[in-house]
């Protein structure tokens, strides 16, 4: 229910519009208040902050109309105002709509044409009511959203390894507030580190949970299964049991010894790493095996390379290849082993590093579509 501010120095007008909008007061469409010139008016606005029209006379002792919306203006911007003026009276009319008046009607006043006027600013009161409501519920999904991405960064790992053995740095940067993306490693015991990427079907919030789901369940079984096929069969057994949005996460989870450099893996559908050794570039073998969460499958196939000193790791989601510029071309798999075969040197940290300022070169502007997620190992040697 809308309150209006009816600012007139005539004595009669209170009676009048009491009168004349008596059924739409009785059916509470709207309250009037009154003020007799432009300085009770503000007294009322200062003392209300429910009053969203102000109908107004302009010429009034003390505080005149245009002055008074001057006023409003500066201090009352929620505030729609209808400036009533005398016929003919173009210059004040005009004067008044460039100050921000909403609307005006002319004396003597026709009601039939104030009920019109009064409605339709009613209506955009109230469409500016919603708008609000809506700001005001998307700022609040907006915090939400950004505890959600605080909470689901502090769940990745952020103490990076860098020893005489190994190094091992990484770097997801979500498209969305949160992302589906993730990427894991862990100490099994002295020797042996676990190493996931992983990349969750669809993004924003559902994709989020998802994620945390997948990494919880890969976390808990990877330190009772020392293979890692036989711990992406359990994650996969439960998480398609209770997988009623049909959503699915290609996983990469392997185990490498730090001291002798063997390195076993399987692939659930994600794409093959890429394995820099001795200047050369290689994509790992696939396992053949098929995304996290889609069938009951009861079995994941293994693989095992023998990494020598030096040799560097470098796993990545499809947000890296698949970053596209302004032309909408993909950076792809071509120009991210060009990078890795032009830097074969550097570090963990130095090599996630150059990819990055690659992609950020090659995508400038371009709206990132996709979670970029990377992690790269370098096997020292024991």
């Amino acid at each position: 229910m809308i309150k209006i501010l009816i600012v007139d120095d005539e004595p009669d007008v209170e009676l009048l519009m009491k009168q004349r909008f008596r059924r739409q007061l009785k059916e509470n469409e709207f309250i009037l208040f009154f003020a007799k010139n432009g300085i009770e008016a503000l007294d009322k606005l200062s003392k209300d902050s429910g009053i969203r029209m102000v109908i107004s006379d302009i010429n009034m002792p003390e505080m005149d109309g245009l002055t008074l919306l001057d006023n409003i203006q500066k201090e009352y911007p929620e505030v729609m105002a209808i400036i009533v003026s005398a016929y003919g009276d173009m210059n004040n009319i005009r004067t008044a709509m460039n100050r921000g008046a909403f609307d005006f009607v002319t004396k003597p006043i026709n009601f039939e044409d104030l009920t019109t006027t009064i409605n339709k600013t009613l209506e955009h009161i109230q469409q500016l009511l919603k708008a609000e409501k809506n700001k005001n519920k998307l700022e609040g999904l907006l915090y939400e959203l950004n505890v959600a991405r605080d909470i689901q960064q502090s769940i990745l790992p952020k103490e990076f390894i860098s020893n005489e053995s190994i190094q091992v740095q990484a770097k997801m940067t979500a498209a969305k507030e949160i992302g589906g993306d993730f990427y894991d490693f862990f100490w099994i015991n002295k020797e042996e580190i676990g190493l996931v990427i992983a990349d969750v079907s669809g993004k924003g919030v559902p994709a989020a949970l998802f994620m945390t789901v997948s990494r919880t369940l890969i976390r808990s079984h990877a330190t009772k299964e020392t293979s890692p096929g036989k711990c992406l069969e359990k994650v996969n057994v439960l998480l398609e049991q209770s997988n009623s949005n049909n959503m699915f996460v290609t996983t990469f989870y392997g185990i490498l010894n730090v001291k002798t450099g063997r390195f076993i893996y399987s692939n659930g559908g994600h794409n093959p790493p890429i394995l820099v050794s001795s200047g050369q570039i290689s994509m790992l073998p696939t396992t053949k095996d098929m995304a996290l969460g889609i069938l009951p499958l009861d079995r994941f196939q293994e693989n095992t390379i023998e990494l020598k000193k030096n040799d560097l790791l470098f796993l990545y989601t499809d947000g890296v290849t698949e970053a596209m510029n302004l032309e909408d071309k993909c950076f792809g798999e071509v120009a991210l082993q060009a990078v890795l075969k032009n830097n074969v040197d550097l570090s963990a940290k130095n090599t996630i590093e150059k990819v990055e300022a690659e992609l950020k070169g090659f995508t400038l502007s371009a709206e990132q579509s996709d979670d970029i997620t990377m992690l790269a190992i370098r096997y020292i040697g024991g």
